[in-house]
């Protein structure tokens, strides 16, 4: 009998020790967050990240801890820390609304990051769990809107950066006929050096000529001379012979 008191005793003097505990962390989390929001408020938003993240060490679970630590990491345009902390929050066991808000808050950290097809995926997860959130569906149609032009905008680039290429063989073609008639050219050129030098070597110097022609008169010279001397020959002959 003695024992079962004791063990009575013992278990109500765990349950009195643990619920003051359990109610002071939930109170230092609730103080936490509340402070976090006042200087939300003020735009404190570097102060009320650390608030927030004092009250997520109180509480992992902390749903309002959570996520009023993305909104003021978004402030601070901390655009890839916020898209963790809410898909980190959208795994939690939320209600509808708090789902859609969720979602909602991750889509508009995509789009701040341009990423458009990834913003149009969370909005339209906010509006399965709260589909008659107006503001998400006009975020929807702006995401889906910018997604369109980007996607435009890409193909273009794509397109010309064919051309460039098309351009750039173009270029290279016309550098390759370029040398091909350059060398050309200076074989052309090549060519018709070499025939003047032809010509210059074949062309007759001054002494030269000089030389043929007294060679060419003294050959007449002796031509006509012989002639003479025939002539003469001949004459001879009919005066000896004078019939």
């Amino acid at each position: 009998m003695q024992l079962i008191a004791m063990k009575r005793n013992l278990s109500i003097l765990i349950v009195i020790i643990f619920v003051p505990v359990s109610f002071a962390f939930g109170q230092s989390e609730r103080k936490a967050v509340r402070q976090g929001n006042k200087e939300y408020r003020s735009g404190e938003y570097l102060d009320s990240e650390i608030s927030y993240r004092t009250a997520i060490d109180e509480n992992p679970d902390s749903f309002k801890g959570s996520f009023n630590l993305g909104d003021a990491l978004y402030k601070q345009e901390k655009f890839d820390e916020a898209v963790q902390v809410f898909e980190d929050v959208s795994n939690l066991d939320l209600d509808p609304k708090e789902k859609g808000n969720v979602y909602h808050n991750l889509g508009n950290s995509f789009f701040k990051q341009e990423k458009y097809a990834e913003s149009v995926g969370a909005y339209k997860k906010a509006l399965k769990h709260n589909p008659n959130d107006m503001e998400t569906k006009y975020n929807l149609a702006q995401a889906q809107r910018l997604l369109m032009n980007q996607e435009k905008q890409q193909e273009s680039d794509s397109d010309g950066e064919g051309d460039e290429n098309d351009e750039e063989q173009d270029q290279q073609q016309e550098q390759e006929q370029d040398k091909e008639e350059e060398g050309d050219n200076k074989q052309d050129q090549q060519e018709r050096e070499n025939e003047q030098n032809e010509q210059q070597q074949q062309k007759i110097s001054p002494e030269d000529a000089r030389r043929m022609l007294e060679a060419i008169q003294n050959n007449e010279q002796q031509v006509q001379e012989r002639v003479k001397e025939e002539k003469a020959k001949q004459a001879k002959i009919k005066v000896e012979k004078n019939w």
